[in-house]
């Protein structure tokens, strides 16, 4: 699954929030965890599983895989919707991405990530620009 776009929305005063149509799956349990730059990682069941199955592949012993798994399963929360359609982020996760009202959400490949609108907007200005940004993709 392709997941592109941007939307903004708010969060209501119990913490939900809709993700846009364009952006929802066939499935009714996703994840939510603390992705990068601050934002929120909104990840369906399929994409976890595929990564966990990764994940059990790290040896043991070595230090730094097994800080990254750590850092990721410790992350994971299983969202369902309510009867509404909505999910209930975390206070956590509220906290982590300083998210107080308005909220930038956006498709970003295989994830959803849900930014403060403040923090998204600070980041974009921050970017190199689009042709910078997206030279990257060349080198992968």
């Amino acid at each position: 699954m392709l997941l592109t776009g941007k939307y903004e929305h708010q969060i209501d005063a119990k913490n939900r929030i809709r993700i846009p149509t364009k952006l929802k799956g066939n499935e009714d349990k996703v994840y939510f965890s603390k992705g990068t730059d601050g934002c929120i990682f909104v990840l369906f069941e399929d994409y976890v599983q595929e990564k966990v199955a990764i994940l059990n592949n790290v040896r043991i012993n070595d230090r730094d895989g097994q800080r990254g798994v750590r850092a990721f399963t410790n992350s994971l929360t299983p969202v369902e919707a309510d009867t509404q359609g909505r999910l209930v982020i975390p206070s956590e996760l509220i906290t982590y991405a300083n998210i107080k009202k308005d909220v930038t959400i956006c498709g970003s490949g295989s994830r959803i990530e849900v930014w403060a609108k403040e923090v998204y907007e600070k980041y974009v200005a921050e970017s190199q620009g689009f042709d910078e940004d997206i030279s990257y993709l060349d080198m992968i």
